[in-house]
């Protein structure tokens, strides 16, 4: 019995500088993005860095100095924010090529856009990490995100509830990102 055990921690162990190697050869991701996000005062709240994978888009949201509680977060098909004066309404609706309805929860949903809910804690700080396998960067799963007209992060007041129409109840925008390709 113990004869089984030392070979195997033996295998495991010789096989540590190949994992290793293999692991770092695989370490290369896909394309990957930014978005600076700002408030309806124009004014600098934070970062989205969004890397792509095989199956999908990895988003990690850093942000300080919104409203506390829970909020809705989604990825708008336009690839603007410039309007933060008129609550980021030039962002458009929902990347959604193939006009799905909204809502994670949604039986005949969701469309590209729709992600989970994020927490503000009470200091105006939230940090978030989300994955979607209905978007990527170059289009190569699901939803081309950085097409023609460009895309946005779009954060709302309350949290979406996943299946009301057209936004899941989530409230005016109340912070913008357009999201740019390039190194993070």
């Amino acid at each position: 019995m113990k004869a089984k055990h030392i070979g195997l921690i033996g295998a495991i162990l010789l096989g540590l500088p190949l994992t290793a190697t293999l692991a770092a050869d695989h370490g290369d991701h896909g394309p990957t993005a930014t978005a600076r996000i700002i408030d309806t005062a124009g004014e600098d709240i934070g970062e989205a860095r969004l890397t792509q994978g095989p199956a999908g888009t990895l988003i990690r949201l850093e942000l300080q100095g919104l409203p506390p509680g829970p909020k809705a977060i989604h990825i708008h098909g336009t690839g603007t924010c410039e309007d933060h004066d008129h609550g980021f309404q030039a962002s458009g609706g929902h990347l959604n090529p193939d006009g799905k309805p909204h809502g994670l929860l949604n039986p005949d949903g969701p469309d590209a856009g729709d992600l989970p809910n994020f927490h503000v804690h009470d200091n105006g700080y939230a940090w978030a990490e989300f994955f979607t396998p209905l978007a990527s960067l170059d289009g190569a799963v699901g939803a081309r995100i950085l097409d023609d007209s460009g895309a946005a992060l779009v954060i709302h007041e309350n949290p979406d509830d996943h299946h009301t129409q057209p936004i899941g109840g989530a409230g005016a925008r109340i912070a913008c990102g357009v999201i740019e390709q390039g190194p993070h």
